[in-house]
């Protein structure tokens, strides 16, 4: 039977005085209440249990000069299930305020993350010290929250600031698929995007020789505002940069996702070797969105202005599909840059220019609304350009409103 153990700073009334000293003397499945007050810990849970602190404006686990805030290691005890940490803050660790490995079934609620990173060397984009099974991290050397290795798992109603990063999901130790990151605020992070999924370079402790991948996971209902100012960073980045690389089926939907330092949502691949494994990038679902405010994609994916969408990649992706977004406030809706094909309908394209194809692949955008009743190209509504995009017919009236379609006739 599953024992309740307690924890408070001062150890009194038959509890510890550390959190580590209550993991290390709990048994699998036993419940941890943590008491309202400061912890100056790396907490590292090895066995399956809850972390249920007093509420994240009271249970702080300060991590300052310290490697992470919670390690929930499951690179180092295999089988690592269910584990529950919720109502607590996370502050000030050198990496990430939260990192997971290799673990299914983890819930993480209800807690606040923020002012992690504090080993990052700005100038040099590295972070010293950091875990070797961590490959390809650059400049964010982790995230407010961090995902390697692990499958559905729940991160839900959390608040994730100043961060390098806000929650990142990688492979370098394990596929990381069938998560659900849910009705989180993620915002002023200053260097990355504020929910990234990224196949990386497996970790050199790792038996694969190629990446795991990142797949099937549902980034749904989160507000994304203000990441990569400083950086460049997007609302959320979906990227797949290299050979092998996979990071396919995901899904964003729902989320509100504005005033970011790259394209609301970014998409990108940005190398092939011949001979070498391809990438894959397929089947990404970006469904009912509100876009608004972001910057424009820059380097190698450059866009000709500021962003909703982005899809760029030396290699073909494919199954994109774009559907019931609302994007204004932008000089682009949708950039296709990559010689795959997309499907977008049933969006509000509110931008100066709807759909934009830069490569040379297929955009299918019928039935979508340009801002007016006349369609793209007429005075008052956005346009359509490039090569290989078909537009016809169009919708006259918002999605969400009276329905109505124009009657163009072909390409634009």
């Amino acid at each position: 039977m599953a024992a309740t153990l307690c924890v408070n700073p001062a150890g009194t009334s038959g509890c510890y005085a550390t959190i580590g000293a209550a993991v290390t003397a709990a048994k699998p499945g036993d419940r941890i209440n943590i008491a309202g007050g400061q912890y100056a810990e790396d907490v590292v849970v090895n066995k399956p249990l809850a972390l249920i602190g007093a509420g994240s404006g009271s249970t702080i686990i300060n991590a300052k000069g310290l490697a992470n805030g919670i390690y929930v290691d499951g690179l180092d005890n295999a089988g690592m299930t269910n584990v529950l940490i919720t109502g607590l803050t996370v502050l000030n660790a050198n990496f990430e305020g939260i990192l997971v490995t290799n673990t299914s079934y983890i819930v993480i609620s209800n807690s606040h993350v923020a002012s992690n990173d504090q080993s990052l060397n700005y100038a040099a984009a590295t972070c010293a010290g950091q875990p070797v099974f961590e490959t390809n991290e650059g400049d964010d050397c982790g995230e407010g929250i961090h995902l390697i290795g692990v499958d559905h798992a729940t991160i839900s109603n959390n608040e994730m600031d100043l961060n390098a990063g806000g929650i990142l999901l990688s492979d370098e130790t394990g596929m990381t698929h069938d998560n659900l990151i849910t009705a989180n605020s993620v915002h002023d992070n200053a260097l990355d995007c504020g929910v990234t999924l990224a196949s990386h370079g497996p970790s050199p402790q790792a038996p694969s020789k190629l990446p795991y991948g990142v797949f099937n996971n549902n980034i749904v209902g989160n507000s994304v505002a203000r990441n990569g100012l400083v950086g460049a960073g997007a609302g959320v980045g979906i990227f797949a940069a290299g050979p092998g690389n996979l990071t396919f089926g995901n899904k964003v939907i729902g989320n509100t996702i504005t005033d970011n330092g790259l394209p609301g949502v970014t998409v990108h691949n940005h190398a092939l070797v011949p001979g070498a494994p391809g990438i894959n990038l397929n089947d990404t679902l970006i469904v009912g969105n509100l876009i608004s405010g972001n910057a424009a994609d820059t380097e190698d994916a450059a866009t000709p202005g500021t962003a909703g969408i982005n899809l760029y990649g030396v290699g073909a992706y494919y199954g994109t599909i774009i559907e019931q977004n609302t994007i204004v406030n932008e000089d682009l809706a949708v950039v296709m840059s990559n010689p795959g094909m997309a499907e977008v309908h049933m969006n509000n394209l509110i931008a100066g220019k709807g759909v934009v194809n830069l490569g040379t692949g297929v955009v299918n955008a019928s039935m979508n609304f340009f801002g007016c009743a006349g369609g793209p190209g007429t005075t008052g509504c956005g346009t359509v350009s490039g090569p290989l995009v078909s537009a016809a017919p169009w919708l006259s009236a918002p999605v969400g409103s009276a329905p109505g379609t124009g009657s163009g006739k072909g390409r634009p």
